[in-house]
């Protein structure tokens, strides 16, 4: 009777030991992602919010300078065929490019050597120009118009001439620069043009969520930041722009970089403005507002797709073969970077006989 009655203990001990192992066992892991949790929302949003912080406010459009420096933007006649402006390669109804690989010049047949880049929030990059040869944006605005491949005016003086003979350009840059000697000049035309360009800007959905709107970003869209972040693209791309605060050698640890893109001429970079063998294929680290419209990519716009110029960043700068679940989520973080086109920017009926 004993017997029996130490086999049931025996057997009920075992029993409700089987039944707390199955209450303690975790149910088996899914491999499907789940959405982030609160307190993981609230940590990804501080990183972003340190990381790149509020894009910075637009100078004022309702000036006399900047809608000086809109007209001239807009002027055909600042090219020696009177065929192109500065909207014609950086458009401002298309995000400020021209979606080509390198821009068309003056006479329709040669081009330029390199990607025409974004106008739009470019005035707190560090400098101009991917190889930052510009240290603002008046010092950029008087590059194309002298270039002999892209604008081709032959020098300063004509363009103040073409410019002193029209009665309303004098009328409007007498209103732009009032206490100048000589209100029409090559500077101040290139200043009016900076004054412009220093009013647009492109707030996007990743704006408001940096502000605290924990909506403004789709499910994927804040995994797709949390990946950005986690594989190091964040080593370069930081600040208001995603980019554009300093200078990077494309091919950091895998390159050279032409055997990755495709490219067809190879370009040494910065080098050529400072002389320092450091520089070598180095380029400012292009900004990735409004990324997903501004194609192709790189500074020979070699590469059209933004998920393969992801997989490329990958490989030559973080020396890291990206999933291709990892490239779609941070290619739908990048849409969230895609702003609005302010309305003051886009052309009206602005033209004025020079010729």
């Amino acid at each position: 009777m004993n017997h029996r009655k130490t086999i049931l203990a025996s057997l009920l001990a075992l029993l409700l030991l089987a039944i707390g192992c199955n209450q303690n066992t975790p149910a088996p892991e899914s491999n499907e992602k789940t959405a982030p949790t609160e307190q993981e929302e609230n940590q990804t949003m501080s990183q972003a919010q340190s990381l790149f912080g509020a894009l910075p406010e637009a100078a004022s459009f309702e000036r006399p300078v900047a809608k000086l420096g809109k007209k001239l933007y807009y002027e055909k006649a600042l090219s020696a065929s009177g065929e192109m402006s500065c909207n014609s390669c950086h458009m401002l109804n298309n995000f400020g490019v021209d979606n080509e690989p390198t821009s068309p010049g003056h006479d329709k047949k040669t081009r330029g050597e390199r990607n025409s880049p974004s106008v739009y929030n470019a005035y707190f990059h560090v400098a101009q120009f991917w190889d930052g040869r510009a240290a603002d944006l008046t010092e950029q605005a008087k590059g194309p118009v002298l270039n002999p491949i892209e604008m081709g005016m032959p020098g300063e003086a004509e363009v103040t001439a073409l410019l002193q003979n029209s009665e309303e350009y004098q009328r409007l840059f007498a209103e732009a620069f009032p206490n100048a000697e000589n209100p029409v000049s090559f500077n101040n035309m290139a200043v009016a043009i900076a004054e412009f360009e220093k009013t647009l800007r492109t707030p996007a959905p990743f704006d408001a969520y940096v502000q605290g709107d924990e909506t403004a970003l789709t499910e994927q869209q804040e995994r797709g930041l949390e990946t950005f972040i986690k594989v190091g693209c964040t080593t370069c791309h930081t600040g208001p722009g995603l980019g554009a605060q300093i200078y990077q050698k494309f091919g950091l640890f895998k390159g050279p970089y032409w055997e990755y893109t495709g490219s067809e001429k190879v370009d040494s970079g910065r080098v050529k403005v400072t002389g320092s063998g450091m520089d070598k294929f180095s380029f400012k680290v292009p900004a990735l507002r409004n990324v997903a419209e501004t194609y192709p990519y790189f500074h020979d716009g070699s590469v059209e797709d933004l998920s393969e110029a992801i997989r490329i960043m990958g490989i030559t700068q973080l020396g890291k073969e990206l999933s291709d679940e990892e490239i779609e989520e941070i290619e739908a973080f990048l849409q969230s970077l895609t702003g609005e086109i302010p309305a003051h920017a886009l052309q009206e009926d602005n033209s004025v006989a020079l010729r």
